[in-house]
């Protein structure tokens, strides 16, 4: 027997509390598989204390196969399939590469099984320092990457990268919202920069845009000259808190040193947000470093 759940089910209850639910009634340890579309590390946690496996939405066939017989194999002694693996690190030819370096465990298993599932070859790393022992420049990929990492941080790298001549894409992640690693790491060469929890829709569609605007200059210059229409849009009081916002200034330091209220910072702010159709501070500065680098 074995135990196939969804996460979030009707009445408030999880599928994490369905397990417990049915292994204490059947008194004994029935494996189990959950499936969800949330990445955030709330979810992963719930799961992981089960000892479940944790399959993304929509899940293959050959992949849910392959994690049941695993699963089965672990408490009958059934003999699982064998388990493909990516190809060697920095081969010279094939699939671009996503390569995701994040020290958390259940991040790198729940971005790699949401890219996994949209057909991308990932190489996973617990360190910056593994990813670079690995690593062989010259393959077409795409490099996801925590801010925050003992040891080389994600923003180190990403500058050991660009001083080495190294163009590979960058897409920075952190679970703080922080404007200011964002601004160094766009500056770095970070071509985006995600807060976690990252939703799926969210993961896919940065990963995609970095792997397109590396590849097409076209489309790069294109994204370029849309950021700079945004920001043209702004008035110069606007461009004036926007870049102290950016340089990390809380309202009531820029209200003090503008000699404006503190409420009519924020109005401003929120006006700059709606102009820009930025959803974060982060967003924002990728768009306003985008902008700069047209005008540049």
């Amino acid at each position: 027997d074995i135990l196939l759940t969804d996460f979030n089910l009707p009445n408030m209850m999880t599928g994490a509390q369905v397990v417990i639910a049915a292994r204490q009634k059947l008194g004994r340890p029935i494996p189990a598989i959950i499936l969800t579309g949330d990445i955030a590390t709330g979810t992963t946690d719930h799961i992981r204390l089960q000892d479940a496996a944790h399959l993304y939405k929509p899940v293959k066939l050959r992949e849910l196969t392959q994690t049941i017989q695993r699963k089965l194999a672990a408490i009958y002694g059934q003999s699982p399939a064998p388990v493909s693996r990516p190809a060697e690190v920095g081969a010279p030819s094939g699939p671009p590469v996503i390569f995701v370096v994040d020290d958390d465990n259940s991040i790198r298993d729940a971005v790699r099984a949401v890219l996994e599932d949209e057909g991308r070859l990932v190489e996973d790393f617990s360190s910056c320092e593994a990813f670079l022992a690995a690593f062989r420049p010259g393959r077409e990929g795409c490099l996801i990457v925590d801010a925050y990492l003992p040891g080389m941080t994600g923003l180190e790298l990403l500058r050991h990268l660009h001083e080495g001549g190294d163009r590979v894409p960058a897409i920075m992640i952190t679970g703080n919202s922080d404007v200011t690693m964002a601004v160094q790491a766009m500056k770095s060469g970070a071509l985006d920069f995600l807060e976690k929890p990252i939703s799926r829709t969210e993961l896919i569609a940065s990963v995609e845009r970095a792997l397109e605007k590396s590849h097409d200059t076209s489309k790069l210059l294109a994204w370029r000259s849309d950021a700079a229409s945004h920001m043209a849009g702004l008035t110069v009081r606007q461009r004036q808190i926007m870049d102290m916002v950016l340089a990390g200034h809380p309202s009531k330091n820029i209200a003090a040193d503008l000699g404006i209220s503190q409420r009519t910072v924020e109005n401003h702010r929120a006006s700059i947000m709606a102009r820009t159709g930025s959803k974060s501070l982060p967003a924002l500065a990728r768009l306003a470093l985008a902008a700069a680098e047209t005008a540049g």
